[in-house]
């Protein structure tokens, strides 16, 4: 396994130049890029992304040895599960955008976000919609070659493992799998649970961490990589046994006053998890005097 960045984790002033030159420093091997509405930062791709930013970041990549492995985005929001048919639509061009920024970039894997309920859309009409929306556009995803990876995110959608397995499995395709965040089911769930059940779905990975009040479904906040909740000697060892060898993508917030430091130790704390450190707990030992 290797480790990644997402993008959003650096200050939205930094160009595509800088980016990929503090990040390689850093001791990443991976970057992931986001597809955001124009203006939001110097490093976002756009929907009117072309051929001239393509070439240049193409270039930062080869000059940097830091691979672009997927792309995210800011913009989908409820849209594949809408009712309303133009923001269905809406939604599968974002998609075919990511795909076409995925092929011009060299990434595998384009990340979506189904679900939006609201007092409008219950839980089955969003569900229903969701799939609607990515069979209708199945067809140009496997052709793409270019993986679409649904996440579990804190919109009350995938509830359990065997809620996205499920979802998956309705699309019946080799080219739409999970895109799983180990942190967003910490506060109620163990992810190396939902990493045995997904399996062979999962085609990438975020990792973040949240540190739990007490036990399971106490609340709590989210915390750097190593100081929260999750159990990364159970973690590391379910995606090895399932097969994962992609990315671990750190997707963090950022750290505006010190981002070299969010970075440096966003980057050790992934080689601990990874096995390059002696352990997967930071212990510190006091001496007495």
């Amino acid at each position: 396994m290797k480790k990644a960045i997402n993008a959003w984790s650096v200050p939205n002033g930094v160009s595509f130049e800088e980016i990929f030159q503090v990040i390689s420093k850093a001791g990443f091997e991976g970057i992931e890029l986001n597809l955001d509405k124009d203006n939001i930062s110097g490093h976002s791709l756009t929907m009117s992304t072309g051929k001239e930013v393509f070439t240049e970041i193409k270039q930062l990549s080869e000059k940097y040895k830091l691979q672009v492995p997927s792309i995210s985005t800011s913009l989908t929001g409820g849209k594949l599960s809408s009712n309303l048919a133009a923001e269905r639509e809406s939604a599968k061009d974002i998609i075919r955008k990511q795909i076409e920024c995925a092929i011009a970039l060299g990434a595998d894997t384009i990340l979506t976000v189904p679900g939006g309920m609201t007092d409008k859309i219950s839980l089955l009409q969003a569900y229903e919609n969701s799939l609607r929306t990515l069979e209708e556009l199945k067809p140009e995803i496997e052709a793409s070659k270019i993986h679409t990876g649904v996440e579990n995110v804190w919109n009350g959608f995938f509830i359990s493992p065997f809620d996205m397995k499920n979802f998956i499995d309705s699309l019946d395709s080799p080219y739409i799998g999970a895109y799983f965040d180990v942190g967003n089911v910490i506060a109620f769930s163990e992810p190396e649970y939902w990493i045995e059940i997904l399996g062979p779905r999962i085609r990438k990975l975020h990792v973040k961490d949240f540190k739990r009040y007490s036990g399971l479904n106490s609340g709590g906040l989210f915390v750097n990589l190593m100081e929260g909740s999750v159990n990364w000697k159970k973690v590391i060892p379910a995606l090895e046994k399932v097969g994962y060898d992609s990315y671990l993508t750190a997707e963090l917030g950022v750290m505006p006053d010190c981002p070299k430091y969010l970075y440096k130790t966003t980057s050790m704390a992934l080689d601990i998890i990874l096995g390059a450190g002696a352990c997967c707990k930071i212990r510190v030992e006091r001496k007495d005097n």
